[in-house]
């Protein structure tokens, strides 16, 4: 299960986590704008928009988990099981398999606006990678510094949600989830009065009791409010320090530790944190092993190539130590 975000301070920025109980050896890959993107239902996209994201290269494709391009705008796809329907080829409609969409959109549109008018013309068709890669049950949250949409594909066709609170997790339906935060109206940053009874005063004994009743369990729909809450209560300043700060807390706020989720043998966990600044091109992440921030930045490549770059993760735990004292039986206070 995952939580995605856009956030925005001076620059305008859009991440993730990748929850799930193992890794693909998944890179962050850069496809430069000469890189020819072949579809399985449309023309090959021999020049486009450049891109950076992770993925999971394949027969030289990139399957992009989720992805920024060189006009800000950004994808990411989380897991929709039981509710992804994916349809058979449709001969008046633009047919594009869920591994291709990412790149489909990147490779084309420059906002949110026209992707939109994109997607009035898809069909997501029911074609697996391979064999031995099916695909996966998807919905996708798209984002640029203005506005974010929800692209779902329901079995009754694909639904288009405007996305207002710039937040996307997994089930329920999006739907499901604005309607849900109905149900948390009275949480507050601010010190919470007392309306138990008018003659009767109880008074706060902490801090943060406004936000008693805020889900801390890691059920998708637990995880949309408070990453909504946490999120839009943000204080953050403008510099790129503060903001990569602010947003890798956010998305700490609904992180999977290792042990708390089953999965069969295996325990889901918090595979990567992603934070793409989408104005400058730099895409920032940490790993479950490695806490400190690594970043890529586009614009150092060739992007008017024709060949994937990729960057393996840094997973190594990577631990600053002071170097002592100068005399190191000495006791500083």
């Amino acid at each position: 299960m995952c939580t995605a975000i856009s956030f925005l301070t001076r620059d305008h920025y859009f991440g993730r986590n990748l929850d799930y109980d193992f890794s693909y050896h998944e890179t962050v890959t850069i496809t430069p704008r000469r890189f020819p993107l072949p579809f399985r239902h449309q023309k090959t996209l021999s020049s486009h928009y450049a891109m950076i994201g992770m993925a999971f290269i394949q027969q030289n494709y990139p399957l992009y988990y989720d992805a920024t391009n060189e006009k800000g705008l950004s994808i990411a796809g989380l897991n929709f099981p039981g509710n992804a329907t994916y349809q058979p080829f449709n001969y008046t409609r633009d047919n594009i398999t869920p591994f291709e969409l990412i790149p489909w959109i990147l490779g084309q549109c420059a906002t949110v606006k026209e992707t939109r008018n994109l997607l009035s013309h898809l069909t997501l068709v029911n074609e697996n990678f391979s064999d031995t890669l099916p695909l996966s049950p998807l919905h996708f949250m798209v984002s640029d510094r203005k506005e974010s949409l929800v692209i779902e594909p329901l079995k009754d066709g694909l639904k288009i949600c405007d996305n207002p609170i710039g937040v996307l997790t997994n089930n329920p339906p999006f739907d499901y989830h604005l309607t849900n935060l109905i149900n948390f109206r009275n949480l507050t940053r601010e010190e919470p009065k007392s309306r138990f009874a008018e003659h009767l005063s109880l008074d706060p004994y902490s801090r943060g009791m406004g936000a008693i009743g805020l889900p801390g369990d890691l059920s998708s729909a637990s995880r949309f409010v408070r990453a909504a809450f946490v999120k839009l209560n943000s204080v953050c300043g403008e510099s790129e320090e503060e903001s990569l700060s602010q947003f890798f807390h956010i998305l700490s706020a609904v992180e999977q530790p290792k042990g708390c989720c089953r999965v069969g043998e295996n325990f889901e966990y918090t595979i990567y944190s992603s934070c793409c600044n989408t104005d400058r091109g730099v895409y920032y992440y940490t790993t479950y092993e490695n806490r400190r921030i690594t970043g890529v930045d586009m614009h150092r490549e060739n992007l008017d190539g024709d060949t994937l770059i990729s960057y393996p993760l840094c997973k190594a735990p990577s631990v600053q130590m002071e170097k002592g004292l100068q005399n190191p039986g000495d006791i500083v206070y």
